[in-house]
């Protein structure tokens, strides 16, 4: 018989604001064993039967090197017989940790691990971030668009597909409305364990930093009063371009961390699951247009499992940028009244590594709610990839 992968619990922090906001000194391992501990008590199992952690993350410096999985899992507290890896696919990082867990799963007889995706962009991307040998002469005469940053490869599908700043704004005021309203409605409040934790805060003036005690139980980002005429002010980053603060995702950090564990373990436990894993799928694409890597990936996921896009009753595509959304939605066909439907990105914020673990997470608990089937996890990955996850809800 085969051996199916499901996931038990979810738990994540609130999205903090990068440098200037709750989480902005909180060290790599303390927030992911925040998580796990937590996503290991909603699952109702014991920490030593936990066999392995999987943790995603994109900027792997500082606390968060040598392996932050490891860490973590000691962190939370977890016994030394816990193992942990580390993985990087940049954006889709918290997806593909999942991915890994399940087939060690499905395929190696692991009764119970930990997949999830941690950030912290604050200490990392700053002016203490490693640049020593950061370039690869080689790579860059050969395919200089490898090293383009997302803004610039957002532009590029802007100007390449003709998607003008007002749609992008349009979708963006979406965004927050939404998630105003789920916010309202408390439909993030199953998944956001509170965190406790110390945040350095600077003086305007004088520029001198002082800690205080902090406790962040909700995410920071979003803008639910945003306006149409306050997003046509902002200015584009690039003048005479369309992209901005407004249409854009805020720099935040973040963990994220989900049980598996084999449908004969739950089914053992008397344990219903939020969800089964059923597929993940990565393609690559142009580095200089990345935002476009859903368009490719979401079809290998769907031929790969007998599937149409109709078929798909939730979608959560991250945005970094809302052109991106904009494109593979009207590519695809996806029916906007099943994509981000509490909002995403532009609004919450993404820690890179974090962010495909908490979709994957709210995907499994709003489609519950929804009384869904199928639902999706996609993204853009910078370096020219898209990937998809592929999750079966269980009512």
């Amino acid at each position: 018989m085969t051996t199916e992968a499901v996931i038990v619990s979810t738990a994540r922090t609130g999205v903090g604001k990068a440098y200037r906001g709750a989480l902005n000194n909180t060290e790599g391992p303390t927030m992911a064993g925040h998580v796990m501990a937590e996503a290991v008590r909603r699952a109702g199992v014991e920490p030593d039967e936990v066999e392995d952690v999987v943790m995603g993350c994109a900027m792997q410096q500082g606390t968060m090197v040598m392996n932050v999985a490891r860490k973590g899992a000691v962190r939370a507290g977890l016994p030394v017989t816990v193992a942990g890896t580390t993985i990087d696919r940049q954006c889709a990082s918290g997806l593909q940790a999942i991915a890994v867990v399940a087939r060690s799963i499905m395929l190696d007889g692991v009764e119970i691990a930990i997949g999830g995706g941690i950030e912290s962009i604050s200490l990392v991307q700053n002016d203490h971030m490693n640049r020593f040998h950061a370039v690869d002469d080689e790579l860059m005469a050969m395919k200089p668009e490898m090293y383009m940053s997302m803004l610039d490869t957002a532009e590029i599908v802007a100007e390449r597909y003709k998607i003008g700043r007002d749609r992008q704004d349009e979708y963006s005021l979406e965004c927050q409305r939404r998630i105003g309203a789920a916010m309202q409605a408390g439909r993030f409040n199953d998944e956001i364990v509170p965190i406790t934790t110390t945040m350095a805060v600077v003086n305007k003036d004088t520029r001198e930093v002082s800690y205080q005690q902090v406790t962040l139980s909700k995410d920071e980002g979003p803008r639910p009063e945003t306006t149409a005429e306050g997003l046509a002010k902002i200015k584009p980053v690039f003048e005479g371009k369309t992209i901005t603060a407004g249409n854009a995702s805020q720099l935040s950090d973040g963990a994220s961390a989900c049980v598996l564990m084999s449908d004969k373990t739950a089914t053992k436990k008397g344990l219903k699951p939020l969800g089964i894993f059923r597929g993940f799928v990565a393609a690559g694409v142009e580095p200089d247009e990345m935002g476009i890597g859903p368009v490719a990936a979401i079809p290998r996921l769907l031929k790969r499992h007998g599937l149409r896009i109709d078929d798909i009753d939730l979608w959560e595509l991250n945005e970094a940028y809302a052109v991106q959304v904009i494109y593979c939605r009207d590519k695809l066909g996806i029916d906007p009244d099943k994509l981000n439907v509490n909002g995403g990105s532009i609004a919450i914020g993404h820690p890179y590594g974090m962010t495909g673990s908490r979709l994957a997470g709210h995907i499994l608990i709003e489609g519950r709610r929804r009384k869904a089937k199928y639902g999706v996890v996609t993204m853009c990955i910078g370096g020219g990839m898209g990937a998809a996850g592929l999750f079966e809800l269980v009512n």
